[in-house]
């Protein structure tokens, strides 16, 4: 996962068809779209407030668009041919009534499209899936504990209708889970992999919680800790679960 670049390209007073808010851009990455070089759009705003967050600053949804969409269009225009795709992140992109729009965009320059999303917006996510290539799903937690991670009532429901869309669509995509052991234990990480195998879900990754970004103090776990968890025993029966798994360590 990226961190979002600020003030790449400063914002201008010019009007724009698209009114993307974008708050960052990391101009190359080759860990957020499996398999391909790409450039990732940070867009603004989030619903959800994870004591993890990776982009805390990214949370709020500011009056002005931190970063120019024209630049950064032109931007990327110059890259056709030297990178793969585009990932629009967050925050949470399907936030932005303008998501599809700037997805339109970028896929006219050429560019293979990926999709960070928390699925927050599930009806916005069915509107963009004929653009998108590939999409990265996080799911917090088990359905049933949403609210202790999010720190919102009720957060579970649009996820799971936005995990249903994806496993009814003929797109491609993975699950992941970031993992904190004050949040996530080594049972729940169990039962959570079973949960979605049952659904369905054919790519899983988890993503070990890692402090850099990170807004709380009181989840600055490091060292051996981490390094072990959730334990061998799980990742290995969350293996046996799934095709295609993955565990990604700082």
């Amino acid at each position: 996962m990226s961190h979002a670049t600020r003030h790449l390209y400063p914002a201008t007073n010019h009007s724009h068809k698209v009114a993307l808010k974008v708050g960052g851009c990391a101009p190359f990455s080759a860990t957020d779209y499996p398999g391909q070089l790409a450039a990732v759009i940070f867009v603004q705003g989030c619903p959800w407030r994870c004591g993890y967050c990776h982009n805390p600053h990214l949370q709020e949804r500011s009056p002005n668009s931190a970063i120019d969409w024209t630049a950064l269009l032109d931007f990327l225009n110059r890259r056709v041919g030297l990178l793969d795709a585009v990932v629009f992140s967050g925050g949470e992109p399907t936030l932005d009534p303008a998501l599809g729009a700037a997805i339109r965009a970028v896929r006219r320059l050429g560019f293979k499209i990926g999709l960070h999303t928390a699925g927050t917006h599930p009806a916005r996510l069915l509107e963009v899936l004929p653009w998108v290539d590939w999409i990265g799903l996080d799911i917090k937690a088990e359905f049933s504990h949403y609210d202790a991670i999010t720190q919102r009532t009720n957060s579970a429901a649009a996820p799971l209708r936005s995990l249903q869309l994806l496993l009814n669509e003929d797109v491609l995509f993975e699950c992941r889970s970031t993992l904190h052991p004050q949040l996530h234990s080594p049972a729940s990480v169990q039962a959570l992999g079973q949960h979605l195998h049952k659904l369905g879900v054919k790519r899983y990754a988890v993503q070990i919680f890692r402090t850099q970004g990170c807004s709380d103090d009181f989840l600055n776990k490091t060292g051996q800790a981490l390094q072990a968890y959730p334990g061998e025993d799980v990742l290995q029966n969350l293996q046996g679960l799934f095709p295609h798994f993955e565990v990604r360590r700082s």
